[in-house]
């Protein structure tokens, strides 16, 4: 069984056992997350498709860990004209570990 769910503005395929990077989540390591926002249900006799959720489905997610993404570089450049703009970024995320898919 698996589960299409939406987190962060972002839409996983998810199953149990999987581990998923999103979004940071204001959680400790080592809670549990319930995300409520199942788009679609894959099952053995076909999948259940939300009209834009399922209802009464829900995935159970623990927090494996909080970090950083590698650094991403912006560097705008206008040719002849002295004009330079250096920037990194470095993304915060959020890794669960999907326990179960409640259906």
């Amino acid at each position: 069984m698996y589960a299409v769910i939406e987190e962060g503005g972002k839409q996983y395929r998810v199953s149990v056992g999987d581990r998923i990077r999103v979004e940071r989540r204001e959680a400790a390591v080592g809670d549990s997350i319930d995300v409520s926002k199942v788009l679609m249900l894959g099952r053995d006799d076909g999948p259940v498709i939300g009209a834009p959720y399922v209802e009464g489905v829900s995935v159970t997610a623990k927090v494996a860990e909080h970090g950083k993404e590698d650094k991403v570089i912006v560097f705008k450049y206008r040719r002849k004209k002295n004009y330079r703009r250096f920037r990194g970024h470095r993304q915060q995320y959020t890794e669960l570990s999907v326990e179960s898919i409640n259906a």
